[in-house]
């Protein structure tokens, strides 16, 4: 019962490679999150700019 054929040939195997690293990140939602945080960041510079400006300024 074998499952060669009768001229000695080997049948051939499907190849599993795996697929090779893409350009583009697997998850795009990456880079909008990423740029969120940057902005917030941003948000939050200068909501603390604007509060020691107005202690600096304040009218006492």
């Amino acid at each position: 019962m074998s499952e060669l054929p009768s001229d000695g040939r080997v049948i051939g195997m499907p190849t599993h490679r795996t697929a090779g690293p893409r350009r583009t990140p697997v998850r795009p939602t990456g880079r909008a999150v990423t740029l969120g945080l940057a902005l917030a960041v941003l948000a939050g510079l200068g909501w603390v700019t604007g509060m020691i400006y107005t202690l600096i300024t304040w009218q006492l």
